[in-house]
């Protein structure tokens, strides 16, 4: 993780964030003291770790803590006074964010800032292979518009369009959705 946000409105807990998240190498961090704050800086750029120390002087932070889980691949650490850690992780864990009971010990921390960085890999991961099966689906219906623009206009059979498009892209060099548009665009006039 390379980019930290660090939401706390109590300097004494940011500092001490602030120092186990230099000793875990992450030197790219930013601080703001309020929800508001943070949902505005969250606006204008992207973060990898959202880690929010609860209470805040305008929210609780479980409201905020939710909205960044579930918009994004960023990861969310929220820190909670003990006596309310049951009852906001039941409510926040189905949402990702990992919710982690105050005071924070440093092993605790560095567990929770491995876990994250873990959660990231893997939704980074199948956010790359939704995009790959979402290009494939696109690509196979633009080769069947043009299968069927070959089958309407030159009357030709399905299996004979289909050959004719993997031809003219071996022979083209190009990718069958290539020829595929080629074959729309000049139909379509």
């Amino acid at each position: 993780m390379d980019s930290t946000l660090i939401v706390s409105h109590s300097e004494k807990n940011l500092d001490a964030i602030y120092g186990m998240l230099q000793e875990a190498s992450i030197s790219q961090m930013m601080t703001v003291h309020s929800c508001g704050d943070a949902r505005r800086l969250l606006l204008e750029r992207d973060f990898d770790l959202v880690i929010i120390n609860a209470p805040l002087p305008d929210e609780t932070g479980e409201s905020l803590a939710r909205h960044i889980a579930g918009s994004g691949d960023c990861q969310v650490i929220l820190a909670v006074k003990n006596e309310y850690f049951q009852d906001t992780a039941a409510v926040c864990e189905s949402d990702g964010v990992l919710t982690i009971a105050k005071p924070i010990s440093k092993a605790l921390f560095w567990a929770a800032l491995r876990l994250a960085a873990a959660v990231q890999v893997k939704i980074r991961r199948l956010m790359l292979e939704n995009r790959q099966l979402v290009q494939r689906i696109e690509d196979m219906r633009c080769i069947d518009r043009a299968k069927y623009v070959l089958i309407t206009c030159c009357c030709l059979s399905e299996q004979e369009a289909h050959r004719k498009i993997e031809k003219m892209a071996m022979d083209l060099r190009t990718s069958k959705r290539k020829v595929a548009e080629e074959i729309i665009k000049a139909y379509a006039d």
